[in-house]
C-alpha cells in the first residue's frame, strides 16, 4: 500500500504541477461557456439588423407583416414595404439581393383562385430563422384578415389569435413540484455530459501516454526496483484520477461562486436558469471516477503492449466511439429519456456516464436505473483493471516484438 501512495503522489503532484493543468483548469470551462453562450446568443438574434423588403399586391396585408415583425424584439429587423408590387419591382429587388443592398424580400403573389403563394429570396437558403419569422407573421396576419372579413372586429380577431405561453414545472424525486426551464435543462445536461466527457477521456488518454513515455524511456524499469508493476499501475490510476477530481472540485467551486454573483444575473435571467441539484452534485463525480477506471484501465493494458506513439495512435479512436454513440441517440433522448435505446446506453458501461448525464439534464432517472448503472460499471471496471493489470505485468518490459492477438493470450497465462 505504501508503494501504492508513493506512486499516487508522484503522479499527482507532477499533473499539479504542469501548466497544462491550470490552462484545462481555466481555458476548458471558459471555451465552453463562451461556446454555450455564443449559441444561445446566436439564436435569439440571428435575425438582428436585416434589411428586408416585404412585396405584396395587398397594402394592408403588407403593412401588417411588417408590424408583427417589428413588435419581435429580438427580431430588430430593418423593414420596408412595397405594395402594390409588380413584376419589375421584383427584378429590382432581386438585383439588390445580388448587390448585397437588401439581406432578402418576401414575395407574396396572389392566385387566380383565391389561394396565395409567398417565396422568400435572400442570398442563403440556410437562413431558416428569419424564414420562420415571416412564416409566423404572414400566417397571423391572414388569419386576421380572413376573421375580419367573416366579420369580426379587428380587436376581437387580435385576442383569437393571441398566442398562449406554457409554464414548464418538473416534478422533483421528493415528489415537489417546481418551476424549470427547458432550455435550461438542455444546457445543463450537455455541460454536464461535455465535461465529463473531455476530463475521462482526455486524463485516460494522459494515463496511456504516461505509460508509452515510460517504457520507452526505460524510466519503468528504474521503478520495478522498489514496487511491483501491480502497484505502479494502480498508483497511476488513483493518482491521475485524483488530480481529475481535483479539477472538478475547482470547476464546482468556481460555477457555484460565479452563479451567485452578479456577474451570472444577465446569463441565468429571463428563460434561461440553471439549477443543479445535490444528486447531481454526488453522480457526476462518482460516474467520473467509474468512466475514468474503465477507460484508463483499458488503455493502460493497450499501451503497455505499444512500442511507439504512432502504434498508440492507431487505439484512439476506440476512445471517440462510445461519445458519439452517446450523442448520437441524444436526439432520441430529447423525445423520451426512458425510451429502449435510452436505458440499454445508460447500462451499456462505455456509454453509460455521458448518457446518464445528458438523461439527468432532461429528466432524472429513478433510482434503481442509477444502481443498476452504476452496479454494471463497477463489474466492468474490475474486469478490465484484471485484464489490464496482467498485460501490464508483462507488456511493460518487452522491446522489440509486436503484440498479436496470440501473443496477447500468451501474455494472459504467463501473468
Amino acid at each position: 500500500m505504501r508503494n501504492i501512495l508513493l506512486v499516487a503522489r508522484r503522479e499527482y503532484l507532477e499533473q499539479i504541477r504542469g501548466r497544462a493543468f491550470r490552462l484545462s483548469t481555466i481555458g476548458l470551462p471558459l471555451l465552453f461557456a463562451a461556446l454555450l453562450s455564443a449559441g444561445f446568443l446566436t439564436n435569439r438574434s440571428a435575425s438582428a439588423g436585416k434589411h428586408v423588403v416585404i412585396a405584396a399586391a395587398s397594402a394592408p396585408l403588407a403593412n401588417d407583416i411588417r408590424s408583427q415583425l417589428l413588435d419581435e424584439k429580438d427580431a430588430n429587423f430593418t423593414l420596408d414595404v412595397i405594395a402594390p408590387a409588380t413584376s419589375d419591382d421584383r427584378a429590382t429587388l432581386q438585383r439588390k439581393v445580388q448587390t448585397k443592398a437588401l439581406d432578402g424580400f418576401l414575395w407574396i403573389d396572389n392566385a387566380a383562385d383565391g389561394s396565395m403563394a409567398a417565396t422568400y429570396i435572400s442570398r442563403s437558403t440556410s437562413d431558416f430563422l428569419t424564414t420562420r419569422r415571416l412564416r409566423e407573421a404572414l400566417n397571423h396576419s391572414l388569419l386576421s384578415q380572413r376573421l375580419v372579413a367573416r366579420g369580426l372586429k379587428p380587436d376581437v380577431a387580435e385576442s383569437l389569435l393571441k398566442p398562449v405561453s406554457i409554464d414548464t414545472l418538473q416534478v422533483r424525486l421528493d415528489g415537489r413540484v417546481g418551476k424549470g426551464s427547458s432550455d435550461g435543462s438542455l444546457y445543463k445536461g450537455m455541460t454536464m455530459a461535455f465535461l465529463l466527457t473531455m476530463t475521462t477521456l482526455l486524463y485516460g488518454l494522459d494515463m496511456a501516454r504516461s505509460i508509452l513515455e515510460e517504457k520507452t524511456s526505460r524510466i519503468f524499469e528504474v521503478m520495478l526496483a522498489v514496487a511491483k508493476p501491480d502497484e505502479i499501475l494502480s498508483g497511476k490510476l488513483i493518482g491521475i484520477g485524483a488530480v481529475g477530481l481535483t479539477q472538478i472540485g475547482i470547476w464546482l467551486v468556481a460555477g457555484t461562486f460565479l452563479a451567485g454573483s452578479a456577474l451570472a444575473g444577465p446569463l441565468l435571467s429571463g428563460n434561461l436558469s440553471l439549477h443543479f441539484t445535490w444528486v447531481e452534485a454526488v453522480v457526476f463525480p462518482l460516474y467520473f471516477l467509474l468512466g475514468f477506471f474503465l477507460y484508463s484501465s483499458m488503455f493502460s493494458g493497450l499501451a503497455a503492449t505499444c512500442e511507439t506513439a504512432q502504434e498508440l495512435q492507431m487505439y484512439m479512436p476506440l476512445a471517440a466511439v462510445p461519445v458519439w454513440l452517446s450523442f448520437g441517440i441524444f436526439p432520441m433522448l430529447l423525445n423520451d429519456p426512458n425510451s429502449v435505446w435510452g436505458l440499454a446506453a445508460s447500462f451499456f458501461p462505455l456509454t453509460a456516464p455521458f448518457v446518464m448525464m445528458l438523461r439527468m439534464g432532461l429528466q432524472t432517472p429513478p433510482a434503481w436505473q442509477f444502481a443498476v448503472s452504476i452496479g454494471i460499471m463497477m463489474f466492468s471496471v474490475w474486469g478490465v483493471m484484471w485484464l489490464s493489470s496482467r498485460l501490464y505485468r508483462v507488456g511493460i518490459l518487452m522491446y522489440g516484438k509486436r503484440a498479436t492477438l496470440p501473443e496477447l493470450i500468451r501474455w494472459l497465462r504467463y501473468s
